[in-house]
């Protein structure tokens, strides 16, 4: 019986996890709870090892297992993963990046077991923020488990609401929409900026530290809303977060519902995710490009010719995340030493024209030099070319030389 394909969607937070899942069928994505038909949808992140025995606990159990035999669980796997710590159990040593990898091993196979015969088609990972550092932490969890490059992506918490309030009903976001996420540290507020005469629209999440609610909290965040919304006009208002816990809003509430519809709940962040891994598998059309930090902010092509005449290639895609993007191509040159790379704003039709002049290069008849051509963003904003000399078969050997540019926009 063939399978079916499940996209899911993964919260990573410093202490907690929450996991979404869609599969063709559904209406729309779920989010796992703890307690069936309930809306417990943090996680621990916690693993427990009986000694002597080979089954691992994670979560709640572990907590309940740990207490049983009077132990003491594994917490905090991302963080500790990420500091590159390893402990050792019943004997033998764990990496936290194995034991984490072994946590959302048993996240995903919960959202499995709740939708049988399925396979993982996309999986979207995000987290507060993004660095080369967990990126790469999340590559190698990513191929402890099997799954390859081209089904899963990491993303950061705005894109993450980006891709949330723009699953939603058009009545949504046709202007824009806000979300309120009161943490520990305080409040962090995100909005929408949509561009809609762009070909694909543009979509930016733009964020402010509005810090904590002192003295009464009802009072301190009524006061704040005016100065933050401005001359603004929102369609909708998202609060997630512990802080929202409790019945304290009460005046801010009213003022928030005031020709706005106002949600609350914590599992946005990763819903998500998930509504992020179904426009990867192309579910439903997606007619948005989101513009946050972690995306390149211009396309950069080269002009060729092919046999149906000139044409663009595209190496780098603005839109895309500079911590995961490349390009690489192979070109024959043919009568000039230089070549052209276009550098193109994604809301633009303009296009900045670097030449690159490939200096040493030893003579040779044309069309008989053969390029590899590599692109690497260094950031949302440079990226750094190598261009390989690569000869001509057996018929010219490579010189072996290389050029390299670094490109500002």
């Amino acid at each position: 019986m063939e399978k079916r394909k499940l996209y899911a969607g993964l919260d990573i937070g410093a202490r907690y996890a929450m996991i979404s899942y869609f599969t063709p069928g559904m209406s729309e994505p779920e989010t796992v709870s703890r307690i069936a038909g309930g809306e417990i949808y943090q996680i621990p992140q916690l693993l427990y090892k009986r000694e002597g025995i080979g089954q691992w606990f994670y979560g709640e159990e572990a907590a309940e297992a740990a207490k049983r035999y009077s132990d003491v669980p594994l917490d905090r796997l991302y963080l500790r993963a990420k500091s590159g710590e390893s402990v050792v159990l019943d004997g033998q040593s764990y990496t936290y990046v194995e034991l984490f990898a072994l946590f959302i091993r048993k996240m995903l196979m919960l959202a499995a077991k709740l939708n049988p015969n399925v396979k993982i088609e996309q999986l979207v990972l995000t987290t507060d923020s993004l660095n080369r550092e967990n990126m790469k932490l999340f590559a190698a969890v990513m191929e402890k488990l099997d799954i390859a490059p081209g089904h899963f992506t990491v993303i950061d918490y705005p894109e993450s609401f980006y891709y949330y309030a723009l699953s939603q009903k058009q009545e949504l976001w046709i202007h824009n929409a806000a979300l309120f996420d009161y943490g520990k540290n305080g409040i962090m507020y995100f909005y929408t900026e949509r561009k809609p005469k762009t070909t694909p629209q543009l979509v930016s999440v733009l964020e402010r530290d509005l810090g904590a609610l002192e003295g009464n909290k009802d009072t301190a965040f009524l006061a704040m809303l005016p100065k933050v919304f401005g001359k603004q006009v929102f369609s909708a208002v998202y609060l997630t977060g512990d802080g929202f816990d409790g019945e304290w809003m009460q005046q801010s509430l009213k003022y928030l519902c005031q020709n706005r519809r106002v949600f609350l709940g914590k599992n946005l962040y990763t819903k998500g995710a998930c509504y992020a891994a179904m426009a990867a598998g192309e579910i439903k059309p997606w007619k948005f490009v989101y513009m946050g930090e972690n995306e390149m902010k211009f396309n950069v092509s080269l002009k060729v010719r092919d046999t149906d005449g000139l044409a663009f290639y595209t190496l780098i895609t603005a839109g895309d995340n500079w911590y995961e993007a490349v390009g690489e191509c192979e070109i024959l040159l043919a009568g000039t030493r230089e070549i052209d790379f276009w550098l193109q704003a994604a809301d633009s039709r303009e296009a900045k024209i670097n030449t690159l002049e490939l200096t040493d290069l030893p003579d040779r008849p044309d069309k008989m030099t053969r390029l590899r051509i590599k692109a690497k963003p260094l950031s949302d904003s440079s990226v750094k070319i190598v261009i390989k000399d690569l000869g001509f078969g057996e018929l010219v050997k490579s010189s072996d030389k290389s050029w390299e540019y670094t490109m500002e926009f």
